[in-house]
């Protein structure tokens, strides 16, 4: 679905992401783990058309996209979400999610004076998907409530509700659990492999969470100081000798070490 190859992205002389190449395979749930400062939500925000690329490439499903902004990818189903939730907080739940498919005939002036029928017409069938929406995340009876006066996880719900308003191909979550208590958090998970499996969706999702990682994710890539620096399954990366040390630290390691009888 999405090759990455030789990234580059610097900001000055500092060098966010330091030629990372990776693949992400149609059909998965990929984790991007690593440190803080790692170059993770980087990587995203240059294959996302965010940021333009110092120097590499992306592909998406064999077409070069690098440096295609998040509006043309977005019609090419590459969709993202953020650690922080962006919702139009005076507006209802529902509403929220209406207004994400593009081209809608009520976005033009001269439509709403002389095609107010079909406008009518869309906005019944945009209101009906989005209970849909609603529903399947189980969050149907939050629809009339402002998006603003919902929870961290509720608002991560909302986020993800909107991947479904259009046809999306691959999703990169960004923390999906950063503040979620672990009853949303379950529902999120429960609600991401349902798209995986049911509706063919990809995602790629940066997480600290490793039990969370370990249910949803294979592959797990790690990266570090820029750098792609191991790939596998969950239970192999958390044995990772480099991954740990990445973490950790080589003094904190052979701490942990000392401390366990390692």
């Amino acid at each position: 679905m999405i090759v990455v190859e030789d990234l580059h992205k610097h900001f000055g002389g500092f060098h966010a992401v330091d030629g990372a190449s990776l693949e992400i395979k149609q059909g998965s749930i990929t984790g991007l783990i690593g440190p803080n400062g790692a170059g993770k939500t980087t990587l995203f925000n240059v294959v996302a058309g965010v940021h333009h690329p110092t120097s590499g490439r992306v592909f998406m499903q064999g077409e070069e996209i690098t440096g295609r902004t998040p509006h043309e990818l977005f019609h090419k189903g590459l969709l993202r979400t953020f650690q922080i939730a962006h919702e139009f907080s005076t507006r209802t739940v529902r509403e929220n999610l209406m207004v994400v498919p593009a081209g809608q005939t009520g976005e033009s002036i001269m439509n709403t004076w002389f095609r107010r029928g079909r406008i009518r017409e869309e906005e019944r069938a945009l209101a009906s998907k989005a209970d849909e929406v609603l529903e399947f995340l189980t969050i149907d009876h939050l629809a009339d409530e402002r998006a603003g006066n919902l929870s961290g996880g509720q608002k991560k719900l909302l986020e993800l509700g909107r991947t479904m308003m259009v046809d999306a191909k691959i999703v990169f979550l960004d923390e999906v659990g950063a503040g979620v208590n672990r009853t949303l958090l379950n529902t999120i998970g429960d609600a991401i492999i349902r798209l995986n499996k049911e509706r063919g969706y990809t995602f790629c999702m940066i997480e600290h969470d490793m039990d969370f990682i370990g249910r949803l994710c294979d592959p797990v890539i790690v990266m570090a100081e820029g750098k792609v620096l191991a790939q596998g399954a969950a239970a192999e990366i958390m044995q990772n000798e480099a991954v740990i040390e990445a973490y950790l630290g080589t003094g904190l390691k052979n701490k942990v070490k000392a401390e366990v009888g390692a």
